[in-house]
């Protein structure tokens, strides 16, 4: 029984957060991969078609531990317009979500002098949840959970990126719409709408053989007024056939006293059409003696050439 407790705890913790309708941004977006978080991104690079496979994995040597595949694919299309589409799997113990999102983006040039453009993207996105209760002990004495609990919702993102020669600012409005599917009870949050905010600056240094790139990242959840900050810094060095790059990535619980979550070096090697990017996540809450393994993500991806020849 108190084996049972203890999980329905855990389920019900994360069927909140699973709701959201997007995975938790954990550093996907700093390997190379801003599309993960934003539709503005989509087909951002005018002459190619970008893929990228990522794999997350938590608590690292502990059994049942979080596990989220993803794969994102973006592209231009016409002259001016961007799509792109995201399926994630998330399995945790017992709970597992399957989602995805197709987007469109649309960018304008304001001033080719200086790489002055504007864009606005929209997602459509779902998610199928899903809580597998068939080797729960005792789960027939509690009267929420009898036999799998599954649901489906959906919901839409819309966001905007604005860049000026090495300066880019995008901000996102997410699960703009309430979730009107009740999974558990009528206490569940209805409202699930978060804002966030992605900026820093590109300094090209030596003839713009290396690069310096500080970045900021903000997320605020409209339900409760917490919010999340992630302070970025990665420097890049180009060569003949690509680049590599190395950085630092930490995350500030801002409603606690902008108390530190974990810290994240990361590493990134492009060369020619591959790319491969590790990060890892070093927990420094009070989760950290359950977490000994950290959490690592790997990202591998590959760029095809557009074979139109198309401008902004």
């Amino acid at each position: 029984m108190k084996k049972f407790i203890i999980i329905s705890i855990f389920v019900f913790a994360l069927a909140g957060n699973a709701q959201e309708f997007k995975m938790s941004p954990y550093t996907q977006y700093l390997v190379e991969n801003p599309f993960s978080i934003s539709p503005a991104y989509a087909g951002i690079d005018e002459n190619i078609h970008r893929l990228r496979l990522s794999g997350v994995f938590q608590w690292v040597g502990m059994s049942d531990a979080p596990n989220t595949q993803i794969v994102t694919y973006d592209t231009r299309i016409l002259e001016r317009s961007g799509v792109g589409g995201i399926l994630y799997l998330d399995k945790n113990g017992n709970t597992s979500q399957t989602g995805g999102q197709v987007s469109f983006a649309h960018h304008l040039t304001i001033n080719e002098d200086n790489n002055q453009f504007i864009s606005f993207g929209i997602s459509y996105k779902f998610v199928q949840f899903k809580i597998d209760v068939s080797d729960f002990e005792n789960a027939g004495n509690d009267p929420n959970i009898g036999a799998d609990i599954s649901s489906f919702n959906s919901n839409f993102e819309v966001a905007a990126l604005y860049k000026l020669q090495g300066f880019f600012f995008s901000l996102n409005a997410s699960n703009i719409l309430n979730k009107n599917v009740k999974v558990f009870d009528e206490s569940e949050p209805k409202k699930l709408r978060n804002y966030y905010v992605y900026t820093g600056y590109t300094f090209k240094l030596k003839n713009e053989d290396y690069e310096l790139e500080p970045s900021l990242y903000f997320k605020y959840y409209e339900s409760d007024q917490r919010s999340v900050s992630d302070i970025n810094f990665k420097a890049r060095k180009y060569t003949k056939d690509g680049y590599m790059w190395a950085g630092l990535s930490a995350r500030f619980i801002n409603d606690q006293s902008f108390e530190p979550l974990y810290f994240s070096p990361l590493l990134g090697l492009k060369k020619q059409r591959f790319y491969v990017g590790y990060g890892f996540q070093y927990n420094i809450n009070e989760s950290q003696e359950l977490n000994n393994g950290g959490t690592h993500l790997l990202t591998i991806g590959y760029d095809f050439d557009r074979t139109a020849n198309t401008r902004w």
